[in-house]
Formats: structure tokens, C-alpha cells, sequence
């Protein structure tokens, strides 16, 4: 049930409309019920996971909330963050580490069989295991209450407009809105569905028209010639951000027709004026919870000009994993895109500002 097909708009109406006739203390209850039959739409096997995970880092933060001792909430931090980066392991990288661990040791040591894990890759693993993870470490930091009741926070994790493509909403942000009652509200509604609307112009005039054009030259490169290359290259660019952009348009709008405001994912990143701008502009979500959660945690640019580096370094290295299980994407987020001292300091003031 992905966002550019008739069946979610479909079932998108039939929650809006039920959302806004119910009695709003059951208001929670149907986007969590909502969230959890959109997730199985695509496999209902791996619900038990996000259940999962859900329930393992509700428990854990109710544990650090009751703890006053740093050394007792760390405990309770770690095995959350444990918990969630080992699934998304098992679960997303395993097999790439298994095969390029069989592919080395075949070639320059002793055969390895290390046998891989026939599993689907479930969708959305990367955004609502980031989600867990941000809202567990503002728990431990004090920047969040923990939320007493399960189901809101399980409805914060699963949020449906949220599942699939982000933006990865703050707990600071988004659990607050839930508890709130929202009156049906034209303007809101009409801003919301505009946005949408816009989402899927994006998507499927654009996105998927330039597809048609790529894919062919990307799938044999070989048979076309410099400028066919040159031109997909280019369209290529508009295409990924089109995609992308639409689908958190239309999460985006999805969400403010409910009532609830979240945060921006893209703000015209190809006017950008730097590469450090142009970070700023792309993917807002996962680039801001990389640097509260992993770059200022290792000391951001505080520290000495080499270790900064290594923190830009190992971002950019983790940002690059968390896009896809290939070395294609480990070398491109270990590659510096950057030259010389001024551009290495603009991209520290990107991730610290």
C-alpha cells in the first residue's frame, strides 16, 4: 500500500473520516490500529518486530526515567540501543557481511560458508529503529518524560505517515501532539491535502516519468553513448529527489490533515550555495539526528581539528551504511566530498549548527 496508489488514498479517507468521528480519547486506538494494518499490507509477519521493539524500548525508558543514578540509566540506555542496532543488523546487514566475509575469505584464505538468513527486509526497518533509538537517548539525557502510557508511545513508532520514508520524527515533537485533541479544521485540512497533492505531482509526473528515462541507460550503460549518460546523470538527480521529497510531502500532509505538525525533510537543496548547505537542505531529518545523536555525542567540532575529521569521518561513513547494505553506499559516506581546509570546516558547521 504505497503512498502513490489507490488503495492508500482509499484507506487514507476512510481513517481521516473516521479520525474526526469518533470521540477523540479513542482517537489514538484507530491510527494505531490504522499504522499497524498499513505496516502489514506489505508483509504482516514482521508486525510482531515493530511490536517488538516497540515494547522493549517503552520498558527501558520507563526503567531510566525511575533511575536518578546516571551509571543505572546508562544500563537501561544500552541495552536499548543494543536491542534496536542488533535487529537492524540480523535484519538488513547480515547477509551483505556474511557474503563480502565469504567473497574475501574464498579469495586470499581458506574457504568461509557463512550461511545467509532468507529473510525479507522489512520496509521502514532503518526510519522506526532510528525513531526507538532517538527517543531512548533523550530519555537518558532528560530532554523527554518517558511516556507512561504504551500505546502512544507504540503509535509515536508506528505512526503511518511516518513508516515508510520519515521524516524520523523527534518523541519531543510528535508524542506531545498525540495527547492533544484536534477539531476539524478546513483550513488545516486544505493546507494538508495541498501538500499531498504536491507529494504525488512529485512522484508520479516527475519521479516516475524521469524513471523511464533513466532506468534504461542505468540498467545497460554500456550500450549508450557520453551524452545519453551525461543527460540520465542529470535527470537522475531530479528523479531521487522527487521521489523521495514526494513521499515526505505526502507523509507531511498526511499527518497535518490528522491535526499534527512534523518536522521538514527538504527545503530546495539544488539552490543550495555550499556542500554544507546543500546537507542542510537534504534529508533535514536523518542529517539533524545524526548530529544530536552521533557527531556532538563523539564531541562534534569541541575538539582537536584531527579528531574532528574522524567524527565527520565516521558520520559519513554510518550515514552511508544506513542507506543501503552495498559497498557502493559504505564508499560513498567514506569518500570526503569535500577539498581543502575551508570546505572540511563548512561541513563540521553543517553537522554542529
Amino acid at each position: 500500500m504505497f503512498f502513490n496508489s489507490m488503495q492508500f488514498l482509499f484507506f487514507f479517507f476512510i481513517v481521516a473520516v473516521t479520525y474526526f468521528t469518533i470521540p477523540n480519547r479513542y482517537r489514538w486506538l484507530l491510527l494505531l490500529c490504522a499504522s499497524y494494518i498499513f505496516y502489514a499490507s506489505f508483509n504482516p509477519r514482521y508486525i510482531p518486530l515493530l511490536l517488538g521493539l516497540a515494547l522493549i524500548n517503552y520498558y527501558t525508558a520507563l526503567r531510566m526515567g525511575a533511575r536518578r543514578d546516571r551509571t543505572e540509566r546508562k544500563g537501561y540506555l544500552i541495552i536499548s540501543l543494543l536491542s534496536n542496532i542488533v535487529l537492524l543488523f540480523i535484519f538488513k546487514y547480515y547477509n551483505f557481511f556474511a557474503q563480502s566475509l565469504t567473497t574475501f575469505f574464498g579469495q586470499y584464505y581458506n574457504p568461509l560458508n557463512i550461511p545467509a538468513l532468507n529473510w525479507l527486509l522489512p520496509i521502514g526497518i532503518s526510519f522506526y529503529i532510528f525513531k526507538n533509538m532517538s527517543y531512548a537517548i533523550d530519555v537518558y539525557r532528560g530532554d523527554k518524560i518517558p511516556e507512561k502510557h504504551l500505546g502512544f508511545y507504540a503509535l509515536y513508532v508506528a505512526f503511518f505517515p511516518q513508516l515508510l520514508a520519515g521524516p524520523i520524527e523527534r518523541s519531543t515533537r510528535l508524542i506531545p501532539q498525540l495527547h492533544k485533541e484536534f477539531d476539524f479544521d478546513y483550513s488545516r485540512i486544505t493546507r494538508g491535502m495541498k501538500f499531498i497533492l504536491w507529494g504525488l505531482f512529485m512522484k508520479i509526473v516527475i519521479a516516475d516519468t524521469l524513471a523511464m528515462l533513466v532506468d534504461p541507460v542505468y540498467t545497460t550503460p554500456q550500450q549508450y553513448g557520453g551524452m545519453h549518460l551525461m543527460l540520465a546523470t542529470f535527470f537522475y538527480s531530479f528523479q531521487i529527489y522527487c521521489d523521495f521529497a514526494g513521499y515526505s510531502h505526502i507523509a507531511i500532509g498526511a499527518a497535518e490533515v490528522l491535526g499534527y505538525t512534523t518536522m521538514q525533510n527538504f527545503d530546495h537543496p539544488y539552490i543550495a550555495q555550499s556542500i554544507a548547505d546543500f546537507w542542510r537542505r537534504w534529508h533535514i531529518s536523518l542529517s539533524t539526528w545524526l548530529r544530536d545523536y552521533l557527531y556532538i555525542p563523539l564531541g562534534g567540532n569541541r575538539v582537536l581539528a584531527s579528531r574532528r575529521y574522524c567524527n565527520l569521518f565516521i558520520v559519513f561513513l554510518i550515514c552511508g551504511l544506513w542507506h543501503g547494505a552495498n559497498w557502493t553506499f559504505i564508499v560513498w559516506g567514506g569518500i570526503d566530498p569535500t577539498h581543502g581546509k575551508r570546505s572540511r570546516f563548512n561541513l563540521a558547521i553543517m553537522v554542529s549548527a
